[in-house]
C-alpha cells in the first residue's frame, strides 16, 4: 500500500494531541485507520558530534567507534523525557522503532523507556537513564532500516548484537538477523541516494506495522533523507518549513496518510514539535556529514 500522501508538521512548541485539532485551521479530516502518527527524535548530542566540528576528519577516528551520548547528549535526554512524560506522549505511543546504534539507543532508553537502573558494563552511560523495566512504558524494538548513513566513519558502525542485550534488556533486537555489523563498510560511504531509497523502504515498512502512534530514534540524515523523499511525494511541498536539519534530541510530530485517500501535503495542526530550551539545546550544528 502506498501510505505516503499527506505529512503534516505542527508549528506549536509543545507536544499537541490530536484532541487538540483545531476545527478551524483542519482542511481535511480522515479516518485514523487510513493514519499513523510519527514522532521522529534525533538522538542526543554524541561525543563525535562534539569532535565533528573541527571537520569531517575528526569523524574518521577509531575512538569514535559506535559513539555514546556526551554529557550534555544526556541532558537533552532527560529534559526530553520530562516534556514527553508532562505532555502525557508516553502513555498514547504504542511502539519505540531505534536505530541499533548506541547513542540511539541510550536515546530510545532515555525518553521512553521504563523506570530503573542497569549495570553499564564499561560504557559510559547516564546509570538513571538506563532503563531495564518495561512497565508504563511502550515496547522498544531495535531495526536496521533507520541507521544513519553507513560506511567508512566509525562513529556509524556498530557493535555486537550479543553486547547491545546485555546493555540494553529491555530492547528487542529479534528483527536484526545479523550478529555483528555486515552493512558498514569502511573503504565505502553509502550514498544519499540510497540514504533516500531505505528510507523510504523503512517507511513502507513501518505502514505494515499494526500500530498507529510509534516513535522513531534515528539520526540527522536519515531523517532529513526520508522526510524530503516524503515531501517530494507530495502535490505540494513546503520543503523549507517542514525539512529544516534536525537538532540533537529534537522531536517532530508528522501524520502519514493512505496515498489511496488523498494527496497533499501542508502544515496542520494534528501534532507538534518539542524541542528542548535554548540554553540546553543550543550548540554548533556542523553541516552534512558532521551532523548524523
Amino acid at each position: 500500500m502506498d501510505a505516503f500522501a499527506a505529512l503534516f508538521r505542527g508549528k506549536t512548541s509543545v507536544v499537541s494531541p490530536l484532541s487538540a485539532l483545531d476545527a478551524a485551521t483542519a482542511k481535511h479530516l480522515y479516518s485514523l485507520q487510513h493514519c499513523k502518527i510519527l514522532h521522529l527524535v534525533r538522538h542526543g548530542q554524541g561525543v563525535h558530534n562534539m569532535e565533528g566540528n573541527n571537520g569531517p576528519e575528526a569523524l574518521l577516528s577509531q575512538e569514535f567507534f559506535d559513539a555514546q551520548l556526551s554529557p550534555l547528549g544526556w541532558q537533552q535526554v532527560g529534559n526530553l523525557r520530562k516534556r514527553v512524560e508532562a505532555s502525557g506522549l508516553t502513555q498514547k505511543i504504542d511502539l519505540v522503532i531505534t536505530s541499533p546504534l548506541l547513542r540511539t539507543l541510550q536515546t530510545a532508553v532515555g525518553v521512553f523507556g521504563g523506570d530503573g537502573e542497569s549495570q553499564t558494563d564499561g560504557i559510559d552511560a547516564h546509570p538513571s537513564l538506563t532503563a531495564t523495566a518495561t512497565v508504563n512504558c511502550p515496547p522498544i524494538v531495535a531495526v536496521e532500516l533507520c541507521r544513519e548513513r553507513l560506511g567508512v566513519h566509525p562513529c556509524d558502525k556498530r557493535r555486537s548484537i550479543s553486547e547491545y542485550h546485555s546493555l540494553f534488556p529491555a530492547i528487542d533486537f529479534k528483527l536484526i538477523e545479523s550478529e555483528d555489523d555486515k552493512l558498514w563498510k569502511a573503504d565505502t560511504r553509502e550514498p544519499f541516494e540510497e540514504v533516500t531509497a531505505r528510507g523510504m523502504e523503512f517507511m513502507k515498512w513501518l505502514w505494515t506495522r499494526q500500530e498507529k502512534e510509534i516513535a522513531v530514534v534515528s539520526h540527522g540524515i536519515f531523517l532529513q533523507q526520508t522526510l524530503n523523499a516524503l515531501l517530494n511525494d507530495c502535490q505540494t511541498s513546503p520543503n523549507q518549513e517542514l525539512c529544516p536539519r534536525f537538532t540533537n534530541c529534537e522531536i517532530r510530530s508528522v501524520v502519514i496518510v493512505d496515498k489511496s485517500i488523498r494527496c497533499s501535503c501542508y502544515p496542520g495542526t494534528i501534532s507538534g514539535e518539542l524541542r528542548l530550551p535554548a540554553d540546553v539545546a543550543k550548540e554548533n550544528i556542523p553541516r552534512e556529514e558532521v551532523s548524523n
